[in-house]
C-alpha cells in the first residue's frame, strides 16, 4: 500500500520490449535502498523490482498494465514519480493508494494561478466518480479534488508538488494515470448491489 506522497523521481534509461511486456531500466537517487522483489509505485503503478545494476534497476510492466496506464507511451528520458510502500510504523500523510490504476485521463487545462496551478482532467471510464474535497491519485500523487462533474474534475497543485513531481512536465492533451479513492469505489459497488450486506 502507498500514500501518494512522492519520494523521488526515476529517469527512464532504456525501454526493452519483451513480447507483450515492457521492461524499463531506470536511474533513481533511491536505487541503493531498493531490493529485488520490492514493490514500488512508478507514476502510481505498483511494479516489482526485478533487477538491480550498478547505476540502475529494472521493472517490467505486463500487457494488462501497459494497456491500462500511460506507461506504454513513455520514452527514454522521461521521469516517473517514485514512492516505496508505506512501512507499518509510518506516518499516513496522503490517502490510501493501492498502486492499481483504474485507467487514464486527459489533461484538458493547466491554469497558472499566481504560483499554484489548477489542472483540469477528463476521463471516459464508466462508473467512476470524484467528489469535491475528495481524494484522487494522479501519476501516483495524492491530491484533493477541487471541482467534480461527470467524466471530469480539477485539482489544485501547490508549488512544492509542482516542482518535485513530474506534473510540471505535462502539457494539454497528455495522458495521466488515475486511481480513484478505494473507499468511494467500495461504496459505489455496494450501491449497485444493496442486497449484499456485510456478515454480522
Amino acid at each position: 500500500m502507498f500514500t501518494g506522497i512522492i519520494e523521488s523521481q526515476a529517469e527512464i534509461l532504456e525501454i526493452l520490449p519483451n513480447e507483450e511486456n515492457i521492461t524499463f531500466r531506470l536511474a533513481c537517487p533511491l536505487k541503493s535502498e531498493f531490493k529485488i522483489d520490492q514493490s514500488i509505485s512508478h507514476d502510481g503503478v505498483c511494479l516489482t523490482v526485478d533487477g538491480i545494476q550498478d547505476n540502475s534497476y529494472t521493472v517490467t510492466a505486463i500487457y494488462e498494465t501497459r494497456i491500462k496506464t500511460n506507461l506504454g507511451s513513455k520514452k527514454v528520458g522521461d521521469t516517473l514519480n517514485i514512492e516505496r510502500c508505506m512501512p507499518a510504523h509510518g506516518r499516513f500523510d496522503g490517502h490510501i493508494v493501492q498502486g492499481h490504476i483504474d485507467g487514464t485521463g486527459t489533461i484538458q487545462s493547466i491554469e497558472n494561478q499566481a504560483g499554484s496551478f489548477l489542472i483540469g482532467i477528463q476521463y471516459t471510464m464508466p462508473n467512476h466518480l470524484t467528489v469535491p474535497k475528495g481524494s484522487i491519485a494522479l501519476n501516483g500523487i495524492s491530491l484533493t479534488v477541487v471541482d467534480s462533474q461527470p467524466g471530469q474534475f480539477s485539482v489544485a497543485i501547490i508549488p512544492y508538488t509542482w516542482n518535485h513531481t513530474n506534473l510540471h512536465q505535462l502539457s494539454i492533451g497528455d495522458t495521466i494515470n488515475l486511481e480513484f479513492d478505494i473507499l468511494g469505489k467500495y461504496i459505489q459497488a455496494w450501491m449497485k448491489h444493496p442486497s449484499i450486506q456485510p456478515n454480522a
